[in-house]
């Protein structure tokens, strides 16, 4: 039978709770008892003291006390008094004993630490002998142990007490621990059927509450993947459609003879059959990223080198739109650890978007600069910016912002998302700065080579 954890906090505040109670009874009455024989000793002390010093003030010796029958050497009647006959041992200066008691024999030397915890003798302030007292010849009357049984009565029903009040508490207790516990169970069980998402009240700071919350986080990342998921599910069939539509309208077409075969027909199916290539290479990418199976051919390189590459490779295509592609690298930078292959991939899809965004007569500005311990490298267009609240998502798969950046403009989508990939396999970060109306800036920085 599968017991909860309830019921297993509550067994183990009653068990803790019975233990410690039968611990405590059991010291408190043996204590009690051992107390109380030394208050009845100490009562009875100088009784006992008078007796002996009586007997060697009166005889000048402890000749003869073995057998001079003391009152407290008496055997004691049926209940009042509390010491058996035995009871006491009765050394001389020179340690030797003169009246035996339980555990000793006349004539017997007792060692001098023994004899420290005795009770001395004195006549005329001198010390002629030791009394000791033998405890376990000692023995409690009726009313003496009416006394101790009130006592160890009243500690046990204390004990009990603390039982029932344990009890209460551990199933208040539990109750508020497990409490957490069957909500995250639940909204588990549930999220595991497919709901999502699915969030649990956060009742403390504490690890429980920590818990709660990496859930709630976990849940919604869950379901914000999901919707990614479905949403560039849809998105990729259109973007395959798109072309594949293209493609085969114009097949069908010169088919049936509603367009001639000519060079010009030829070509918008290439072009369109190029696009659809890119696509599948670009989801090809970002799926190795994914995967971890991204490989990348990291050396020391100087990031100037990767800036002056990516001009030359977009010059003449900045040209032809009467865009300036301007330079303003700090001098001397230091190297950095990247792919340069993946890296200039990485610059050509933020100086693509770049270019299809930037107005005729605009300008793009590419920089580096060192910051901390990573070389921040930039590219800044003068098109009309981005909103701040579509700057994170803009490298998200096939996010477009509704207006000025819209699908006709041509592109997957998927250039930004890719960037983002390759420089985050490179241990870098990238973000983008904008304004509306400012233009955008992507900011890319790379940890320093460390020679």
């Amino acid at each position: 039978m599968t017991r909860s954890i309830t019921f297993k906090l509550i067994l183990a505040f009653i068990s803790i709770s019975a233990i410690s109670t039968a611990l405590v009874v059991v010291f408190t009455r043996w204590r009690s008892g051992e107390e109380f024989r030394s208050f009845i000793i100490d009562q009875n002390r100088p009784s006992m003291v008078t007796a002996f010093s009586d007997y060697y003030l009166q005889h000048g010796s402890w000749d003869g006390v073995s057998d001079a029958n003391l009152p407290v050497q008496q055997p004691p009647p049926p209940n009042p008094h509390t010491f058996e006959q035995g009871a006491f041992t009765l050394v001389d200066n020179n340690g030797q004993i003169v009246l035996a008691g339980v555990g000793y024999q006349m004539g017997q030397n007792i060692p001098p630490n023994e004899l420290a915890g005795g009770i001395p003798i004195q006549v005329n302030n001198k010390t002629v002998g030791t009394l000791l007292i033998n405890r376990t010849a000692f023995r409690i009357n009726t009313l003496g142990s009416n006394f101790l049984n009130r006592i160890n009565l009243q500690t046990l029903l204390g004990g009990l007490t603390a039982i029932v009040i344990a009890l209460v508490l551990a199933i208040i207790l539990s109750r508020s621990f497990t409490r957490p516990i069957r909500e995250l169970t639940a909204a588990t069980q549930v999220t595991s059927q497919g709901s999502l998402p699915q969030q649990v009240p956060v009742r403390s700071r504490d690890e429980l509450g920590q818990l709660a919350t990496s859930f709630n986080r976990m849940s919604a990342d869950l379901a914000r993947s999901l919707n990614l998921r479905r949403q560039m599910t849809a998105d990729i069939a259109h973007e395959l459609r798109t072309p594949l539509s293209v493609i085969l309208g114009h097949a069908e077409a010169v088919h049936d003879g509603v367009l001639p075969a000519s060079p010009e027909t030829f070509e918008i199916v290439r072009e369109e059959a190029e696009r659809l290539e890119h696509l599948v290479d670009d989801l090809r990418t970002l799926s190795m990223a994914d995967a971890g199976e991204l490989k990348l051919a990291i050396r020391p390189y100087p990031p100037e080198k990767l800036l002056n590459d990516a001009q030359k490779i977009f010059a003449h295509q900045a040209s032809q739109k009467n865009i300036t592609l301007n330079m303003k690298i700090e001098p001397k930078l230091p190297e950095i650890e990247v792919d340069p292959e993946r890296m200039k991939q990485v610059f050509g899809n933020i100086i693509d978007n770049a270019l299809r965004y930037t107005p005729e007569n605009g300008n793009i500005l590419l920089s580096a600069n060192v910051v901390d311990h990573s070389v921040e490298m930039k590219v800044q267009d003068s098109g009309p910016g981005v909103e701040a609240a579509d700057l994170d998502r803009i490298f998200e798969r096939f996010y477009r912002t509704e207006s000025s950046r819209a699908r006709d403009k041509g592109g997957s989508g998927l250039g930004f998302a890719i960037a983002k990939s390759i420089v985050e396999k490179h241990d870098g970060k990238i973000w983008a700065e904008s304004k509306s109306g400012e233009g955008l800036t992507i900011i890319v920085q790379i940890p320093i080579h460390q020679a």
